[in-house]
C-alpha cells in the first residue's frame, strides 16, 4: 500500500509539472496615451485595438505564450503617466510599454523603465532626444521624431522658396524639439526665421499667436504642435485669411487631423508620414482589419496605431528569440537584425534605439482628387531610411561607440 500510495504522490507530481510546462508564458504590454483629449484620435483608444491585434497575431504564430493588453490615460501630465507606469511595474507586473504620445510623458517614464529593466517601445514619441542624449539601452523609437518630421518638411518647402519662416511652437517639450531640429535646416538651405510664439498645450484660441505669425510678413508659417491644437491652428488660420498670403508648414500631422479639418480645409498641405494606409496590399490588408474592429466604425488607422501594432509584433517576438523579458535582453535581440515589416518595410534599429525605415512626403488632396473617404494623402517623394533619420554620430547617445 506505502508503493502504492509513494506512486501515486510522484504520478500526481509529475503531472502538476507537465501541467505547469503547458501553461503559456504570459507577456503584459501596456499602452499608455491621451485617451480622452487632444491626441486621443491619432493615438487613443486606436492604439489599444493596435497593440490587441499585434498579440493575437504572435498568440496565433506562438501558442507557447500569452500577451495581455493594460491601457493606461496619462491626460497629457508627467506624475499621471510616472504613477501609471509605476503601479504597472509593481503590481501589474508588466513587461513593456508602447505608444505615448507627449513629449513630457516620453521623458519622465524613459528613466523608470530603464531602472526597472523593462522594455519601451517609444512608438508614438516625437522628441528625438530620446534617442539622443537621453537613449536608453531598454528604449526603441518606432514611426517618426522632430528630425525626421522637421527635415522631410521643411527641406520641401524651402525647395518652393519658403526662404523665410514664423514659428507658432508648442510651449512643452514637442514644441522646444521641433524647433531646434527645423530651425538647422532652414539655416542650412539659406532660409531665415522671422520670429517664434509658444502657445501652451491644449489652447483654443490661437487667434493672438497666428495674428503676430501674419504680421511678421513670413513666407511660411510653422505650426509646431499635434493633434486638436494643429486642428484649431489651422483652422483658424484659414478665418483669418492667412494662407491668402502665407504658406502652412503643419510639422506633425496625421491622417485623423486631415479628416477632421476636411480637404477643403486642408488641401494642398505637405507633410511628412512613415505610415499611409493605402500604400500598397500589406497597409490595406491591415487597415480593414483596424477599421473592422469594435469601437474603431470604419476609422483608417494613423501612423502612431501602424507603429504600436508593428513595434509590438516586433517586440513580442524577440521575447520569444531570446528567451526572456529581460529588457536590455530584448532590445539587444530587436537590433541583431533587420525586421522585415509588413506596415513599415525594411526596419533596423540602430545602437541608440533608433528604428530606421522609408519615410514619405506627403500632400493632402484637392476635394475632387479624393476618390473615397479617407483617400487625402498622394505621395510626393520618399525619402530613403539613410536620409530619413538623424546620422547615428550626431545625436549624442552614449551608447553609440
Amino acid at each position: 500500500m506505502k508503493k502504492l500510495l509513494g506512486f501515486t504522490a510522484f504520478s500526481a507530481a509529475l503531472l502538476i509539472a507537465a501541467l505547469a510546462q503547458a501553461q503559456p508564458t504570459t507577456i503584459r504590454v501596456g499602452v499608455l496615451n491621451d485617451m480622452s483629449t487632444i491626441y486621443s484620435d491619432l493615438s487613443g483608444k486606436g492604439s489599444v485595438v493596435a497593440a490587441q491585434l499585434a498579440a493575437d497575431d504572435f498568440m496565433r504564430e506562438s501558442p507557447a505564450f500569452k500577451v495581455e493588453i493594460l491601457s493606461g490615460d496619462h491626460q497629457n501630465k508627467p506624475d499621471i503617466g510616472s504613477n501609471i507606469v509605476r503601479r504597472w511595474i509593481d503590481v501589474d507586473k508588466i513587461d513593456a510599454v508602447v505608444d505615448v504620445p507627449t513629449s513630457s510623458v516620453v521623458l519622465a517614464i524613459n528613466t523608470l523603465l530603464r531602472d526597472a529593466n523593462k522594455v519601451f517601445l517609444a512608438s508614438s514619441a516625437a522628441t528625438a532626444d530620446l534617442t539622443g542624449k537621453f537613449c536608453s539601452p531598454n528604449t526603441v523609437q518606432w514611426v517618426f521624431d522632430t528630425w525626421s518630421q522637421a527635415h522631410g518638411t521643411a527641406a520641401a518647402i524651402m525647395k518652393q522658396g519658403g526662404d523665410s519662416w514664423f514659428f507658432v511652437a508648442a510651449d512643452f517639450a514637442l514644441g522646444d524639439a521641433l524647433m531646434a531640429d527645423t530651425r538647422p535646416v532652414i539655416e542650412k538651405m539659406g532660409g531665415r526665421v522671422l520670429g517664434t510664439v509658444r502657445p501652451p498645450l491644449n489652447t483654443a484660441d490661437q487667434s493672438s499667436y497666428l495674428l503676430q505669425a501674419q504680421a511678421s510678413g513670413a513666407k511660411v508659417v510653422a505650426l509646431m504642435n499635434a493633434g486638436g491644437d494643429v486642428i484649431n491652428a489651422i483652422k483658424q488660420a484659414h478665418e483669418f485669411g492667412l494662407t491668402e498670403k502665407q504658406k502652412l508648414a503643419a510639422m506633425l500631422v496625421f491622417i485623423t487631423d486631415v479628416q477632421s479639418l476636411g480637404l477643403p480645409t486642408a488641401q494642398g498641405l505637405l507633410l511628412t508620414t512613415a505610415f499611409y494606409w493605402d500604400m500598397n496590399d500589406g497597409t490595406r490588408a491591415f487597415a480593414r482589419r483596424f477599421a473592422a474592429a469594435p469601437g474603431m466604425a470604419g476609422r483608417v488607422p494613423t501612423m502612431n496605431h501602424a507603429g504600436v501594432y508593428s513595434a509590438t509584433l516586433a517586440y513580442l517576438r524577440a521575447v520569444a528569440a531570446a528567451r526572456t523579458v529581460d529588457g536590455v535582453k530584448v532590445v539587444a535581440q530587436m537590433r541583431a537584425a533587420p525586421i522585415e515589416d509588413a506596415l513599415f518595410g525594411r526596419v533596423v534599429v540602430r545602437a541608440d534605439g533608433r528604428a530606421v525605415h522609408d519615410m514619405y512626403l506627403m500632400q493632402v488632396k484637392t476635394p475632387a482628387e479624393s476618390k473615397a473617404p479617407w483617400d487625402n494623402y498622394k505621395l510626393v517623394a520618399t525619402i530613403p531610411a539613410a536620409e530619413a533619420f538623424r546620422p547615428l554620430a550626431e545625436g549624442g547617445c552614449a551608447l553609440v561607440k
